[in-house]
């Protein structure tokens, strides 16, 4: 007595399964199976004979209704038995042909495979390379010029490209007649596939290149000089045109990405297209106001501290930032002061510090005055 077949088994769901867990295991097991996936080959679809019968009879209620009471044997499903070949009712097509049990845009996933496109003969542009180049803060300001090399498919100079041996020429596919694509009927479809024997090339090799092994291609290091533009920053992608990898049989070169990184700097600190640097100043310097020499990306400027200035207090100098890389208005530096207190004092220092605070009056720290009301207030004082 033959084996009973399974049709929850063979989709690869439980009886339990919902109808769109039961389509979205269909239309996995259909593309994976699909002559446009297997070349052609029986046993693959001989397999897809098997998840359409499977499909069918579960994507429909009633259908699946009989089949759980009294399985895949008898009148009940000799219909979805009958017929050999490509079954079209397995891709969402009704019984009565009036319309879709599962979304269009699925029949055409499973039928072509979304985002694979077909091959085809002839020329074909080459695949983009991507490298990634770290750069100084100052060259992302300024812009600098780069070197880097690049590994790339070039063109065998042996064979000049063809793939084949020197003397020899690739020869027309006598499966596919040069199309790279041929058309094999599957019942009610007629689907277009990529040739197996050409692999879509539509020419064949019958003694391959010995340097490149028939690939028409060999990997090559290439030094290449890029301009790195100011106003970059980590993250930022430049592209340059044709220094990807070669087409093959002719075609275009691809492009090259470059990806860059900006080092960390030691003492300005980026955010957008602004710069900030901390700079320490000492207490009388704070107290009684001074003049400070700043750095900048460029050289250095002059900061005035007023007297009484904060520990964190910011100044802005304007237009010193970083370059904005699309050409708008250039960033600002912003200085951030850090009050110093000194160490190591003489006794000396300590004893003119002591009359300092002695002499001290509640005004003079404002900040430490707003503080105590603070406290006073919280405690109802």
């Amino acid at each position: 007595m033959p084996k009973q077949t399974d049709y929850y088994e063979i989709l690869g769901v439980s009886r339990d399964a919902s109808p769109e867990e039961i389509r979205k295991a269909y239309l996995k097991l259909a593309h994976k199976y699909h002559p446009d996936k297997t070349g052609g080959d029986k046993a693959a679809e001989d397999k897809l004979k098997e998840i359409n019968e499977a499909y069918d009879v579960l994507k429909n209620q009633k259908k699946r209704q009989e089949y759980d009471r009294f399985g895949a044997a008898g009148e009940a499903f000799s219909g979805a038995r009958g017929g050999g070949g490509f079954d079209p009712s397995g891709f969402g097509f009704g019984g009565d042909a009036s319309g879709f049990d599962a979304p269009f845009e699925d029949f055409f996933d499973v039928l072509f495979g979304r985002g694979q496109g077909r091959r085809r003969s002839g020329p074909a542009p080459g695949a983009d390379l991507e490298v990634r180049v770290t750069v100084t803060l100052k060259e992302a300001a300024f812009g600098a010029k780069k070197r880097v090399t690049i590994n790339r498919r070039e063109p065998c100079g042996d064979c000049k490209g063809t793939g084949a041996a020197p003397g020899t020429q690739p020869q027309t596919c006598p499966e596919c007649r040069g199309a790279g694509q041929v058309r094999r009927a599957q019942g009610f479809f007629s689907i277009t596939q990529t040739c197996p024997r050409c692999r879509g090339a539509g020419r064949t090799i019958t003694k391959p290149c010995g340097k490149c092994s028939g690939n028409g291609r060999v990997p090559m290091p290439k030094e290449i000089s890029i301009d790195i533009p100011a106003g970059v920053d980590t993250g930022s992608r430049l592209r340059v045109p044709g220094e990807g990898e070669s087409g093959d049989s002719g075609g275009p070169y691809g492009d090259l990405y470059i990806f860059v990184e900006v080092e960390p700097h030691e003492v300005f600190e980026r955010r957008g297209n602004d710069i900030v640097c901390e700079v320490p100043i000492s207490f009388p310097q704070a107290a009684l106001g001074a003049t400070i020499r700043v750095p900048t990306l460029k050289s250095e400027a002059e900061v005035k501290v007023p007297p009484g200035t904060q520990s964190g207090t910011l100044f802005r100098l304007r237009g010193q930032g970083m370059p904005d890389l699309r050409g708008y208005q250039k960033g600002d530096q912003f200085v951030k002061v850090q009050l110093e207190t000194p160490t190591k004092l003489t006794k000396e220092q300590k004893e003119l510090l002591r009359q300092f605070e002695d002499a001290s009056q509640q005004h003079s720290y404002p900040l430490h005055k707003r503080f105590l009301e603070k406290i006073k207030r919280s405690l109802g004082g």
